[in-house]
């Protein structure tokens, strides 16, 4: 049975390390807006050997969707503990860590994923 959450309202994500992520639900409207972002629209027009590996595509996917739910963040400061703003920039070098990437990955991104691999079963 699928239940549905019907809730837009945005949601604390605990990605652990204290960072938390305020997020948007993940719904087919911010799934389309990804797949029209430019970074991935470019990574898929690539082909032969310079084509990019799922795990290429996986941090280029989770990047652009982060970029669209984000609304805030809490637990990400500079060098001196200092919390930083939250920007794209930003957005993107903390999913180049990798506890934090796979953390968005497995409580975010894969819930989707996994009822779309149920569906298919």
């Amino acid at each position: 049975m699928l239940c549905l959450n019907l809730s837009i309202e945005p949601r604390w994500l605990d990605l652990g390390h204290g960072v938390r992520l305020l997020v948007e639900p993940l719904t087919t409207a911010v799934m389309l807006a990804a797949r029209s972002d430019p970074t991935i629209v470019a990574a898929a027009a690539v082909e032969g050997d310079a084509a990019h590996s799922n795990d290429d595509l996986a941090r280029i996917v989770a990047k652009a969707v982060a970029r669209i739910v984000v609304k805030d963040w809490d637990g990400v400061g500079d060098d001196d503990g200092k919390p930083l703003p939250l920007t794209p920039e930003g957005i993107e070098a903390l999913l180049e860590i990798w506890p934090i990437f796979e953390a968005f990955q497995t409580k975010y991104i894969a819930g989707a994923l996994i009822l779309d691999a149920e569906k298919n079963a």
